[in-house]
């Protein structure tokens, strides 16, 4: 049976990965459960490159399908920051509730039409035989006035979807799933090994 490690340490990820994975002909395995740890520096200039890199290293320690993904939120009044620094911005040991608090501080007064933003996914796929797969998709949205729901993560809370009314941390996982910028990536990464590899 192929194997597929994914290259990331966040327990959020990890769930949220293999529920968008499952059915498929594989084991699917945590870079602890298969010892295959790597924590190199992501420092790429987009979320394909910092994807990449991570899928890179891990691929490099081990006989695996590697999957990594580098995603990030994008806030258009803020020049599309945090983008590819969202999980290190204002710090790695910053708790996402002071990062949330931080950019509603920062729109305080902003109307709605300007508060447009997007979760940006970029998932990367290397093979056994070196070839790689990237996938890129979006979720867009806009950012609320007030921190809402219990089911994300991140900056979920704060993260409005218009076809809902609600963040994206107060609808259920199946229908974050269905429209996420992750989900979209990893279906279509998905095809693509389905296609190259038949699994």
């Amino acid at each position: 049976m192929n194997r597929i490690i994914l290259a990331t340490g966040n327990k959020d990820k990890v769930r949220e990965i293999k529920e968008i994975l499952e059915g498929m002909d594989v084991e699917i395995l945590t870079m602890k459960e298969a010892d295959c740890v790597a924590d190199p520096e992501e420092d790429g200039t987009t979320f394909e490159e910092n994807a990449l890199i991570k899928a890179r290293a891990v691929a490099k320690k081990c006989d695996a399908i590697v999957i990594a993904d580098d995603s990030g939120l994008e806030v258009d009044f803020m020049n599309r920051e945090p983008g590819i620094y969202s999980a290190r911005w204002m710090g790695h040991d910053t708790s996402y509730d002071i990062k949330n608090q931080a950019i509603l501080d920062r729109l305080e007064g902003v109307p709605k039409e300007e508060r447009t933003a997007r979760y940006v996914a970029a998932v990367a796929a290397v093979l056994q035989d070196g070839r790689e797969l990237v996938a890129r998709e979006t979720m867009e949205g806009y950012i609320g006035w007030e921190p809402e729901g219990e089911n994300g993560f991140g900056y979920d809370p704060i993260f409005y979807l218009e076809e809902f009314g609600h963040s994206s941390a107060y609808i259920t996982s199946e229908q974050k799933h269905a429209i996420s910028h992750r989900g979209k990536a990893l279906r279509a990464i998905r095809e693509m090994l389905v296609k190259e590899l038949g699994i």
